[in-house]
């Protein structure tokens, strides 16, 4: 007889490995080696909850960011000095797919529940600089 496992996903992640594998693990929000997509959901009431004053970048993979309730604002780092931060707001049920390498950020617009699914191998945070 095969094992159902329920998993808080506030409280752990799922890791989906490569051999088919799918496990319940602590959260990583830094690099992890383990070559698994890391889904995990948050709630979030504050824009310190979501590290909006860091820059975060995904080298290997693409990264999923959905708003299940509430909304924020997904903020992409220019690519060259000067230019303007892009901005993308997302609304319960909305998601976008962050290219793989691009640095982004969030910023609250209302306390709110959502999901992130990406693999972390190589994930960087850098503090952001504010240049106003």
């Amino acid at each position: 007889m095969t094992t159902t496992t329920t998993v808080d996903l506030f409280a752990s992640a799922l890791h989906f490995h490569p051999d088919g594998d799918v496990r319940a693990v602590e959260r990583q929000m830094t690099s992890s080696p383990s070559g698994a997509w890391q889904i995990a959901a948050f709630h979030v009431e504050t824009d310190a909850d979501v590290h909006a004053d860091h820059w975060e970048m995904h080298p290997d993979a693409e990264e999923a960011v959905c708003c299940l309730t509430g909304g924020f604002r997904l903020h992409f780092r220019p690519d060259a000095p000067g230019e303007a931060e892009s901005v993308v707001r997302l609304r319960a049920g909305a998601a976008v797919i962050v290219p793989r390498g691009r640095w982004h950020r969030l910023e609250l617009d209302a306390p709110s529940d959502l999901m992130s699914i990406t693999l972390r191998d190589g994930t960087r945070l850098e503090k952001r600089i504010d240049t106003h």
